[in-house]
């Protein structure tokens, strides 16, 4: 992805969030000079990933197929192993009208994906046989409490304020309709480096970006090359 693109995006993202009423931490609207001059500030955001991240799975058309999101808290997996600390997460996301994320599933993580407004948020859903995409086996959800039996490849449609409840194996892709989305997340700990398993092995998490401006925010991606290792708690 161009630079250019990621910093027009990002700008349109935040005032997407604040459209309806959401207003991400302070950090989010920091410069990338700030957060170099705070870094000793910030060791417990990089190690967790806090902040913005945009992807086009590799595919190379953002709009097409792509997802932006904003990880506001996330826990440590260290807690989630032993049953007890800050074992949750929680992101904000923007979903494009007919922007696709790919099918995938995980292999640790369960999840609330919510509709916080906009159009209407599509969610396509398989189940697994044997850690892989069964397109000819069907799954079992909840929907705000309510059970939910679906065939293979039944499509959810989630209104303003629907949600859906995803458990690892539960194979998913998802898309808005009518416009744009605003989606939450909350879920188990978040490890976007090896709990992403995406059915197109071409698929990939994170995106290559080429330099043709200056960022206007750093991704969760720039931290290692722009910031370094966080400090050891």
């Amino acid at each position: 992805m161009l630079r250019s693109d990621i910093n027009r995006i990002l700008r349109e993202a935040e005032a997407f969030m604040l459209s309806h009423g959401y207003i991400l931490p302070p950090f989010s609207r920091w410069s990338p000079e700030e957060m170099k001059a705070r870094k000793g500030e910030i060791s417990a955001i990089l190690r967790a990933g806090l902040g913005w991240d945009m992807t086009d799975f590799g595919k190379g058309d953002f709009l097409k197929t792509g997802l932006l999101l904003f990880t506001t808290r996330n826990g440590r997996l260290e807690d989630l192993k032993r049953g007890g600390g800050m074992v949750y997460a929680e992101k904000a996301m923007i979903s494009r009208k007919d922007q696709l994320t790919p099918n995938h599933t995980h292999i640790v993580k369960s999840e609330d994906i919510i509709n916080r407004g906009g159009g209407v948020l599509v969610v396509e859903l398989f189940g697994g046989t044997s850690d892989a995409c069964d397109r000819q086996k069907g799954t079992t959800v909840f929907c705000d409490g309510i059970e939910r039996t679906l065939a293979p490849g039944e499509r959810l449609r989630l209104s303003p304020g629907e949600s859906v409840t995803l458990m690892p194996g539960d194979w998913h892709a998802f898309w808005a309709e009518e416009a744009d989305v605003f989606v939450a997340e909350v879920s188990t700990v978040n490890d976007d480096t090896a709990d992403n398993i995406f059915e197109d092995p071409e698929v990939t998490r994170f995106s290559g970006i080429e330099e043709d401006e200056a960022p206007w925010r750093l991704l969760v991606s720039d931290y290692p090359t722009m910031l370094g290792t966080p400090d050891q708690a």
